[in-house]
């Protein structure tokens, strides 16, 4: 009998390599654009080069005599046809009470484009390059209707409204707390603090842009989309119900390897819907490869919200009172996600590790003519936590109160767990001080006047910036289904509905099933992305270990439990007598024993299989401490990351590896933001001015410091079974606010406090610069 515990080295809590690099390594991916199938056209879109124009005529006559063409559509000819409009968003409403407002987002715009890039018409051809020449061919005529290129453009006095009855372009409205308690609490202030904060828009830009390929079955008369996505669930059902109106048994939506989502690939586009339209109406096989200017311009942007955020707090530092407000662009279409991570999301987090009870938050969704936003790592929670942590080195200058100090003033305890904050989300578990006690050590914090006085000598100014702070994960969809099928082949096939795009998630539930099989990694299949296998919510908002590892255990245990019934009645026992280790299963006390795949063998289907479902009870509330420090060179405003440590509470830990990755990974990102990275349309036309490489600043490896990451595993999550807590976002909510305290520090210790206040994101050598001079 093979040793259970032969195995527990690739089980969890062992940083295992990841089992899906191999294959990527050595170019045996399968991305949607790695396969071709027999009689495929591609598709071609012709996009929007006014941000804001009525559509009059579009003349496709010459496009659709050009050798190759398959087919030219049009807004028009798919309203015609019964293609619905995406839907919108159903959780907001208006100050007046009525339904969040938006304009119809169709899959091709229909009467009237809304922003710079948005699809106006498709061109199904035999390549390419035949359905780029015919868009190219296509005129359409337009009446140009004034843009607003801004939020103060949109709300101004009179205004063009882009939705008839959305007075000042406002798209949705929502208020928290209590008003007059706030004022009261700012009115007996020791003192205030207040900060115009701006999150400025980004782009999720992924290794692998979007991708579809439809693969029509005449036969079955039935399509099978292949693509690159979070959700492959969800993108299948919307299309079906919503959009196209057919069963969703027609459907099937399969996931391969996927470059990169960060929330951008989590709902369904207008261009999925036309390429899965243009299959059912050509009868074909059609494929449709974003290039990356159209990711630039056409895909859901992150943040982009303008806030003026206030802190009350009495002679002691003890935070009374916090007042927000917030202008989120919506952009010019109102999405579900969109609307809900600025007005909702973000608040829930908004007091983070604090205790703080007396808030008043006003946020109200404005409509450009922009792009939409949507989910971008973290989605809300980035802005949220940079707002309050920006507040609190702030308030501790103003007060003069060390900003540790000031933290540890105001922290929720320990022992007032479970912990309902202001927005009544309920945290289950956290050790908020020793969490930052943990990484001041790490990061040497008392040793950094030595650190600083070596920068000056080299005439750099040192900033110190640290960021307490908690985060909200699993997305509200706490259940996940999965399957478990043993085989008389020897091989445990495991499927789950969550979804890998590049973060290690297949590794991770392949440990969690060795921890109960107590297998040899190998014999441990795990299949993912297949809605004719099984359907569920997908992977985002950092829940696919924190439900979907919970879900694999539970199935697990499932199987052999029924695999014990089974052998009871193959060896003629109680089923209670029947124990199971390392892949056989025996009677208790004697030699008697049958191996599990010969079991399976036994059984009429030759496999046993389970099908189970398993819901967490809550959320769960990742918090960490994020220390940085940079070097600012005063001459040029260049800003450089000159080291950077964290401590992180994820609960228990399947993979450190993967979650280092995931940490530092994420961290980078966000350092981004502070320092680079940054969406820009014209003010004045509207037009998009950053929808390249050339124009949009990534952050590159020689920004990265050399990370020290650590985990405290001492709080486990007390509202799933496996005591694990979301990851994949944490570093990015951190890293932010870290590095902009940084920057604020170096200054404020170079004289310049008054400065402090006025840094601004990205923090760009032109824009500190110009800060300094001024």
């Amino acid at each position: 009998m093979t040793n259970a515990t032969s195995f527990a080295r690739f089980g969890s809590g062992q940083s295992v390599n990841r089992m899906e690099d191999r294959a990527l390594i050595e170019g045996r991916g399968c991305y949607t654009d790695d396969v071709t199938l027999d009689d495929q056209l591609h598709l071609v879109f012709l996009r929007s080069s006014y941000p804001h124009a009525r559509i009059i005529a579009v003349d496709a006559a010459a496009a659709r005599a050009m050798p190759g063409v398959a087919l030219v559509v049009t807004g028009a000819e798919l309203a015609a046809a019964g293609v619905k409009p995406l839907p919108g968003n159903p959780f907001l409403q208006r100050a007046d009470g009525k339904p969040c407002a938006s304009a119809p987002r169709r899959p091709l715009a229909h009467e009237v484009a809304r922003f710079v890039g948005e699809a106006v018409a498709a061109v199904v051809a035999t390549s390419v390059a035949a359905a780029r020449a015919a868009a190219e061919a296509i005129v359409v005529e337009v009446e140009e209707l004034p843009a607003l290129p801004t939020m103060a453009a949109a709300m101004a006095d009179g205004a063009p409204l882009l939705v008839a009855d959305a007075p000042r372009n406002i798209a949705a409205e929502m208020r928290h707390g209590d008003a007059a308690r706030t004022a009261d609490a700012f009115a007996a202030a020791a003192h205030v603090v207040g900060l115009d904060i701006v999150n400025q828009r980004l782009a999720a830009v992924t290794m692998e842009p979007r991708s579809v390929l439809c693969n029509y079955d005449a036969g079955a008369d039935r399509l099978t989309i292949r693509m690159s996505t979070q959700m492959p669930s969800g993108m299948r059902d919307t299309l079906c119900d919503a959009v196209l109106g057919i069963p969703k048994e027609k459907v099937r939506v399969i996931v391969g390897d996927v470059g990169g989502g960060f929330g951008m690939k989590t709902g369904i586009y207008p261009e999925d819907c036309v390429v899965a339209w243009a299959a059912l109406k050509l009868k074909r096989n059609v494929k449709w490869i974003a290039e990356r200017g159209e990711e630039f311009l056409a895909t859901t942007h992150g943040r982009d919200i303008e806030t003026r955020a206030e802190l009350a707090l009495d002679a002691g530092g003890r935070i009374l009172g916090l007042r927000i407000r917030t202008l989120a662009n919506m952009g010019a279409y109102t999405t579900p996600a969109g609307g809900a991570i600025q007005l909702m999301i973000g608040p829930w987090v908004q007091t983070s590790i604090y205790d703080i009870q007396t808030i008043d938050f006003h946020m109200t969704a404005v409509m450009t003519n922009q792009a939409p936003t949507g989910p971008y790592r973290g989605a809300g929670r980035p802005e949220a936590i940079h707002n309050m942590e920006r507040l609190m080195d702030e308030a501790a200058r103003v007060t003069g109160i060390d900003r540790v100090e000031l933290r540890r003033r105001n922290m929720v305890r320990p022992q007032q767990m479970p912990y309902k904050n202001p927005m009544g989300q309920t945290y289950d578990s956290g050790q908020f001080e020793k969490v930052m006690d943990e990484a001041l050590a790490l990061a040497d914090w008392a040793g950094f006047e030595s650190r600083r006085a070596a920068s000056a000598a080299r005439g750099r100014w040192r900033g110190q910036g640290i960021a307490t702070f908690l985060e909200w994960t699993g997305g509200n969809a706490l259940e996940e289904r999965v399957t478990v099928s043993v085989a008389a082949d020897g091989m445990i096939e495991i499927f789950s509905a969550v979804q890998q795009m590049g973060q290690g998630i297949a590794t991770s539930l392949r440990q969690l099933a060795v921890d109960i099989f107590g297998l040899p990694p190998e014999r441990i299949r795990i299949v993912l992305g297949d809605t004719d296998r099984g359907v569920g919510f997908g992977s985002a908002g950092s829940r696919s270990i924190f439900t979907g590892g919970g879900a694999v255990k539970v199935a697990s245990e499932k199987t052999i439990d029924r695999a014990r019934e089974l052998a009871a009645e193959a060896l003629e026992v109680a089923a209670g007598d029947i124990e199971y280790a390392g892949g056989e299963l025996r009677v208790v006390g004697t030699d008697r024993r049958i191996d599990l795949f010969a079991l399976a063998a036994r059984q009429p289907e030759k496999r046993i299989f389970i099908e189970s479902s398993t819901a967490a009870a809550a959320p769960s509330w990742p918090n960490g401490c994020h220390v940085s420090e940079v070097e600012v060179d005063p001459a040029t405003g260049q800003v450089r990351v000159v080291a950077y440590a964290s401590v992180n509470d994820v609960g228990r830990v399947v993979n450190p590896t993967i979650v280092r990755g995931q940490l530092d990974g994420g961290a980078l990102q966000g350092i981004g933001q502070a320092l680079c990275e940054q969406v820009v349309y014209d003010a004045e036309s509207a037009q998009a001015l950053s929808a390249s490489f050339m124009d949009y600043t990534m952050p590159k490896a020689d920004m990265a410091p050399a990370f020290r990451t650590e985990m405290d595993t001492s709080t486990p999550c007390l509202t799933n079974i496996l005591g694990v807590k979301g990851v994949g976002e944490l570093g990015t909510i951190g890293a932010t606010p870290s590095v902009v305290n940084a920057v604020a520090d170096a200054l404020a210790r170079a004289g310049k406090s008054h400065l402090a206040p006025k840094v601004q994101m990205p923090i760009t050598p032109a824009r500190l610069w110009g800060l300094l001079q001024a």
